[in-house]
């Protein structure tokens, strides 16, 4: 199975041409690029008030707010320190790189830059991963609306951290696709002791999310990652954290492929039937005529 990049490449390869053409001595050029990430997270890069020698990255989510709440705010202040800038209009986070004033190490700060999405989304994982860590318990659950109809869930307890993914299905062969696949993530405990416990629920919620708003339905799924301090854990939860917060996505794009899969090989199968049936056709039988002397030919 494929894993999802967590970065945004688009946004690090445009910065990287910019900074190199800088220090290589290049007159700078201007840049207005929109990129379009998941979630229907999207990335503005552009010169603020026109000035080609000052790169600005700004990040819009729908679900910021929803972030905010869990110290998003703080947590991109520690990443980006002196980077951040003022707001650009109509999104919620913005960066700025001075190509007169290249730091040491920019390769870092582009990989960085590159994880904002990442970054936002850690806020509420590590806050209740810290939760988890000191054993508290009885804090109100986080609740992030990331997509329109689907929800993730966020709760701590003294020995374990509870997410759970709501997604909806739009057609019913996901659905099917759907329960193979988080089936396989279940018997991925028999593999290896250490994954987490992955549990899934159709049209009914979980029982964490009863006598809640939770969304019932039958195209609608939970998904269950029950997380030990052997995944919450200082030395863990960076890779943890990269790896959650891309489930959805990481699902989805599996049931697609195995769509496409499926589909080829029927579309394959086809075309073998059809060369079978086309060499099983009989030949047709020549015609034979006579003139009127009593000789015959063939027709052809």
């Amino acid at each position: 199975m494929i894993l999802l990049e967590i970065n945004n490449r688009i946004v690090e390869e445009a910065l990287t041409v910019k900074i190199k053409n800088a220090i290589e001595g290049n007159k700078p050029d201007s840049i207005n690029v929109t990129v379009a990430d998941f979630d229907g997270v999207v990335f503005h890069i552009s010169n603020p008030e026109g000035d080609k020698t000052k790169v600005r990255v700004s990040i819009v989510l729908k679900f910021y707010k929803d972030l905010q709440e869990h110290g998003a705010d703080s947590l991109l202040r520690r990443e980006y320190g002196d980077f951040i800038t003022s707001t650009e209009e109509g999104y919620n986070f913005s960066v700025l790189i001075d190509l007169e004033k290249i730091p040491e190490g920019w390769e870092t700060l582009v990989k960085k830059i590159g994880l904002l999405k990442r970054n936002c989304f850690a806020s509420v994982f590590e806050k209740y991963f810290e939760f988890q860590e000191k054993g508290e318990e009885g804090h109100k659950r986080a609740v992030i609306h990331y997509r329109d109809e689907e929800t993730m869930y966020v709760e701590a307890r003294s020995d374990r951290v509870t997410v759970i993914f709501s997604t909806v299905f739009r057609d019913e062969d996901d659905v099917v696709i759907g329960k193979v696949f988080t089936q396989e993530l279940k018997e991925g405990r028999r593999a290896s002791h250490t994954a987490p416990q992955v549990l899934f629920s159709h049209r009914e919620p979980p029982m964490e999310l009863q006598n809640t708003d939770a969304k019932v339905g039958d195209n609608i799924g939970y998904i269950t990652f029950v997380l030990f301090p052997r995944h919450t854990n200082k030395q863990a939860r960076e890779n943890t954290i990269n790896l959650i917060h891309m489930f959805r996505d990481y699902l989805h794009y599996h049931i697609k492929c195995s769509k496409v899969y499926i589909h080829s090989r029927m579309r394959a199968k086809t075309s073998e039937f059809l060369k079978v049936l086309n060499r099983a056709r009989p030949e047709p039988k020549a015609a034979h005529k006579k003139t009127m002397q009593g000789k015959t030919f063939r027709l052809d």
